[in-house]
Order: structure tokens, then C-alpha cells, then sequence
């Protein structure tokens, strides 16, 4: 397959704004053209599928997304429950009795946690924090470093079209020129031309007179 040349300088060529018919040529072409691919280019990688082991992570992200509000939390669990028949059953109160041994040990590992928060939690989220900002440092410096990279490519695509575009002009002034002084030398041939078959013609005529 043949590389294609384009030979449009953007930064240089301005015949659209100097011609407005080209312009109006070149409107009436794209407007032919089919629709842009949908597709995107294969280059560009796959989107990053996220949380896909953690379906909870997930059904959070599609609510975040979706602008959902957060469900209310279930108090249900904490509350302790008496049979609701009258009179209860052994069986019922035997439920009620497990579900206030279950509160009792939730209180507890609440308590546990809550201590080793305030034991090791502070650290834990300045280390996390501290990560989290070098990790954000580094991801800025890239950005910055991709913006300037972008600024040079672009400042030099200029810079390089301009000077074509500068020699271009002036080797067509100079074609123009050449053109000019063939036509010059043409037409001064031709009118040379002309006066060298009239001084024959008066040569001839002085000839035979």
C-alpha cells in the first residue's frame, strides 16, 4: 500500500480565506463524505474495565454514574426484636435470644475497631494521603510534561511550515518571474522576427527594382 503525501501546510496555506470560493468547494466536498467512523482508532486501548471482581465496587460505580442517591442504611439489623406472637414460643425467643447475642458481638467488634482506629488509624491514612499525593504528583508532572511535549511538536510544525511555506513563495515568485522574461524573450523574438521578414521582403524589393 502506497504512504500517502499531503502536501497542505495548515500553519502557512491561507487560499480558503483568500479565495472563498475554494472554501465554499471545500465545504461542498466534506458534506459528501461519508460520516465519521464510530469506531475508535485501533490504536487507542481497550476502556479500563474496573472492579470486575468486586461486584459490589461495581453496583457502586453504576449508581455514582447514574447520579443515584445513596440507599438508606438497613437499622433493622440493629435493633433487638421481641417475639411477635403472644404467647411466643420457645423457638421465637430462642430466635430473639440468638439475634441479641449477635447485636452483642457486633457492639463488640465495633468497640475492637474503634480502638485500633484510634490506635493506627491516623497513621494509616497519613501513609495512604502520602501515597495518594505522590501518586497525584506524578500523574501531573506527566500531564505537564505531555502538554509541553504537545506545545514543542506544535511550535515546531509551525515554525518548519512557515519556512517551506516562505521558500515556496518564493521559488513560485521566481517561477513567475522566469515565466514572464520567457514570455518577454518570445514575444521580443516574434516581433524580431516580423522585422527581419520585412527587411527581406525590402531587400527583395530593392533587388528586382
Amino acid at each position: 500500500m502506497a504512504t500517502a503525501i499531503f502536501d497542505a501546510l495548515p500553519y502557512y496555506d491561507n487560499d480558503l480565506e483568500v479565495h472563498p470560493e475554494l472554501k465554499a468547494k471545500v465545504e461542498k466536498e466534506l458534506a459528501r463524505e461519508g460520516k465519521p467512523p464510530t469506531t475508535l482508532h485501533p490504536k487507542v486501548p481497550p476502556p479500563v474495565n474496573l472492579f470486575s471482581q468486586r461486584p459490589l465496587l461495581v453496583a457502586e460505580l453504576a449508581r455514582v454514574e447514574a447520579n443515584q442517591p445513596i440507599p438508606p442504611l438497613d437499622t433493622t439489623r440493629h435493633q433487638l426484636p421481641g417475639p411477635l406472637s403472644t404467647p411466643a414460643t420457645e423457638e421465637e425467643w430462642q430466635a430473639a435470644v440468638k439475634n441479641a447475642h449477635a447485636q452483642l458481638e457486633h457492639q463488640r467488634l465495633r468497640q475492637t475497631n474503634i480502638a485500633l482506629l484510634q490506635q493506627y488509624g491516623a497513621n494509616s491514612w497519613r501513609v495512604h494521603n502520602y501515597l495518594l499525593e505522590a501518586t497525584s504528583k506524578q500523574l501531573e508532572k506527566a500531564v505537564e510534561d505531555l502538554t509541553q511535549l504537545t506545545t514543542d511538536l506544535n511550535r515546531d510544525r509551525k515554525n518548519s511550515q512557515t519556512a517551506f511555506g516562505a521558500q515556496l513563495t518564493a521559488l513560485e515568485t521566481r517561477w513567475t518571474e522566469l515565466i514572464s522574461n520567457v514570455l518577454q524573450i518570445e514575444m521580443a523574438n516574434v516581433a524580431l522576427e516580423a522585422e527581419i521578414d520585412q527587411l527581406i521582403k525590402k531587400e527583395a524589393e530593392l533587388a528586382t527594382s
